[in-house]
Formats: structure tokens, C-alpha cells, sequence
């Protein structure tokens, strides 16, 4: 698959999504589009079809392990990458067992934000 151009940021809080939609910038993806929630993901998902989704877990009406299992039930390969407070093992050990690309941890420091993310778009 070629270096995804755009990408979908999901995640409850809008100032984590605006961080991201910073971090996807350094790494070369300049067209995002964002969602609240996994059920507003799932509408853009169809809309958009982007390249690329970045997924945080705890969010309100779908949580993102929930959104991430919708998403393979529909036969959709899309790539995702969990950006999460959460670093519980049976969370991280879910979001792989249904394809996750990458996991970072949102209190991880910026460069090794960016380092996990240009890991995770090499796997493409």
C-alpha cells in the first residue's frame, strides 16, 4: 500500500486531535478529518474512506477497540493506529489480535510520538 495521504483522527477530546492532526503533519499527511466518538468514525469512514485511522479507546456511545472490530466485521483493512492513555495488556493485546498497525501512548513525549507513528507508516 502506498504512504497514506489523509487520515481520520477519532478521539474525544478535541484538543488531543488537534495534537495529532500536528503529528500527522511532520509526518507528511496533511488532510485529516476528526470524529468524537466511534459512531461519527464509522460515518466518516464511508464518507471519507480514508487512508489511515487514528483511534483512540475510551470514548463515549463506541469505544475504539468496538469501532476497530466494526470496522474488520465489514471487511475493511484500513490501516489503525491506537493513540491511548490506556496501556492495559489485554487492551493492547485486543487492538493487535483485530489488526492495529501501532499503539502509542498519549503521554509519551512528542518525539517518540512521531518516532511510533513514521514506525507504523513503514509497515504500509
Amino acid at each position: 500500500m502506498p504512504r497514506p495521504i489523509n487520515a481520520l483522527i477519532v478521539d474525544d477530546e478535541s484538543h488531543v486531535r488537534t495534537f495529532v492532526r500536528l503529528l500527522l503533519r511532520e509526518v507528511g499527511i496533511e488532510e485529516c478529518w476528526e470524529a468524537a466518538d466511534g459512531a461519527a468514525a464509522l460515518d466518516l469512514v464511508v464518507r471519507h474512506q480514508p487512508q489511515l485511522l487514528l483511534l483512540d479507546v475510551n470514548m463515549p456511545q463506541m469505544n475504539g477497540i468496538e469501532l476497530l472490530g466494526r470496522l474488520r466485521e465489514a471487511q475493511s483493512d484500513i490501516p489503525v493506529i491506537i493513540v491511548s492513555a490506556q496501556s492495559s495488556l489485554s487492551v493492547v493485546n485486543e487492538a493487535a489480535r483485530l489488526g492495529a498497525i501501532g499503539y502509542v501512548l498519549k503521554h509519551s513525549p512528542k518525539v517518540e510520538v512521531v518516532a511510533a507513528l513514521r514506525d507504523a507508516l513503514e509497515l504500509l
